[in-house]
């Protein structure tokens, strides 16, 4: 068996990218001439195909000769673990892949936060990004399940750096080493592929849009459509699903000369750090700041959240309408509406009952109409305080700490410990700049609700004196 496969090295990335591109095009892999990727060389119309990859040669368990080794049923792995599997198998095989010349440009190094260092992470202190990382869990079944092929199967998954097998302390490492590889490159760049019997054919523009969101469909690793970068402002590009294979189309006008972007959808800095290692401005408007359950039980005094000690969690969790965390996005025109969803002011309302009032509303075994008054933005505003004192910095403190590492940048200083956080500090800035948001419009509406009451009070008062003087 061949050695395997080096990632892209920077030294050989043109001799490497014009074996991939000549590997793409034996593959009949089809481009539209007015592109060399990802810039356009001539103006290209709205709904021009771009290129097109063939079905077969997506990299998929469908696709590699794996599922046809293996006594297990691939499938039974789920679509994350499956592809993993067969991307370990084919990196492996080295220079006998058939997907040889597209794992050679592929990246070796991550800034994924699951590559981060404890120190690292602790930059995103107060962020609930920390907990959707998953490293440990994602170590379990790993361990449990694909540990288990690999050391059964050693001619099928042949040991490295020299090792015997993937046994021991040192083995398992390498075999988690391996694994984490092949994850973050699904992570970054696999895509949701459906099996062409369960598309949508019923006219909507855009039942064959291909997303990368974690959702249970079979996964893929697309050549080449993964070398466009993304934009959430300048996306021009979308990969469709079609009988001939995967077809990436312009989505609007690209005029000569400019960049062709895929998008990742309307996702937070946060996400776009954790699962694509980069942060990106473009991307600020679709911040969040995730408020825990347990935070949010805290500020209302609760002694846990713990749902059977909790008379008014059982009572949304037995509706249906209890979560673990709630998002908050950027509010629009300054308003609660906007930020707040309907379980969240449900909970919040809830919470606010008294004992009696949550006797009552349980006795009608329905949820409490939605509203939003005085006792509900004091809640609120304490569950706000209590988020910000989970942060180690202020938000003026990380402007001027992010002021100072982008001149750091721009003189070429910045090593990559001070980068990632230069990063991490964008994602925080992103979230406390939404709770300070939430901070003002409540206030606003503190003193609007209580200049209202004031008014509403003197007209009682003078309603009162009136009728006084006319006895």
């Amino acid at each position: 068996m061949s050695s395997t496969i080096h990632f892209l090295d920077p030294a050989n990335f043109q001799s490497q990218s014009d074996e991939f591109i000549y590997w793409l095009s034996k593959q009949r892999a089809e481009a539209s001439t007015p592109i060399v990727l990802p810039v356009a060389q001539f103006d290209i119309a709205e709904g021009e195909e771009l290129f097109t990859i063939p079905r077969e040669h997506v990299l998929s368990t469908q696709s590699s000769k794996l599922k046809d080794l293996l006594s297990q049923d691939l499938e039974e792995l789920g679509p994350w673990l499956s592809l993993m599997l067969v991307m370990i198998y084919e990196y492996l095989l080295g220079n006998q892949s058939a997907w040889a010349p597209y794992f050679k440009v592929l990246p070796r190094k991550f800034d994924t936060l699951m590559f981060w260092s404890a120190s690292e992470l602790q930059e995103l202190q107060g962020s609930a990004i920390v907990d959707k990382i998953g490293r440990q869990g994602a170590e379990e079944s790993i361990l449990d399940m694909i540990a288990p092929i690999m050391r059964e199967n050693p001619s099928l998954f042949p040991p490295v750096d020299g090792l015997a097998s993937y046994d021991g302390e040192a083995g398992t490492q390498t075999l988690l080493n391996l694994a984490h590889t092949m994850g973050s490159l699904i992570m970054a760049y696999a895509f949701d592929i459906e099996k062409p019997e369960d598309e949508d054919n019923e006219g909507d523009d855009e039942s064959g849009y291909m997303t990368d969101v974690e959702e249970q469909l079979s996964k893929g690793m697309v050549p080449l459509a993964d070398l466009l970068n993304a934009d959430g402002d300048r996306n021009n590009a979308r990969l469709f699903q079609e009988d001939n294979g995967l077809v990436m189309k312009s989505i609007k006008p690209i005029s000569a000369g400019d960049e062709i972007f895929n998008d990742y959808g309307e996702i937070p800095r946060a996400d776009l750090l954790r699962r694509y290692g980069y942060v990106t401005d473009n991307y600020a408007p679709f911040d969040v700041v995730e408020l825990p359950l347990e935070l949010i039980c805290q500020a209302a005094g609760l002694r846990d959240a713990d749902i059977e000690n909790q008379p008014a969690l059982r009572f949304l969790e037995d509706l249906e309408l209890l979560d673990d965390g709630y998002d908050i996005p950027r509010p629009l025109d300054n308003e609660l509406t906007s930020a707040l969803s309907d379980e969240l002011v449900l909970l919040i309302k809830t919470l606010s009952m008294s004992s009696d009032q949550l006797k009552h509303q349980m006795s009608k075994n329905k949820p409490p109409k939605l509203s939003f008054d005085h006792t509900e933005a004091m809640l609120l505003s304490k569950i706000i305080q209590l988020k910000q004192t989970q942060y180690a910095t202020t938000l003026s403190q990380d402007k001027e700490l992010l002021a100072q590492l982008s001149q750091m940048e721009a003189s070429a200083l910045l090593d990559n410990i001070a980068r990632r956080r230069k990063m991490a500090i964008q994602v925080r800035i992103g979230e406390k700049e939404i709770l300070q948001t939430l901070s003002g419009i409540l206030v606003a509406y503190s003193e609007g609700s209580a200049a209202s009451k004031r008014t509403a009070d003197g007209d009682s008062d003078s309603s009162r004196r009136t009728k006084a003087k006319k006895t």
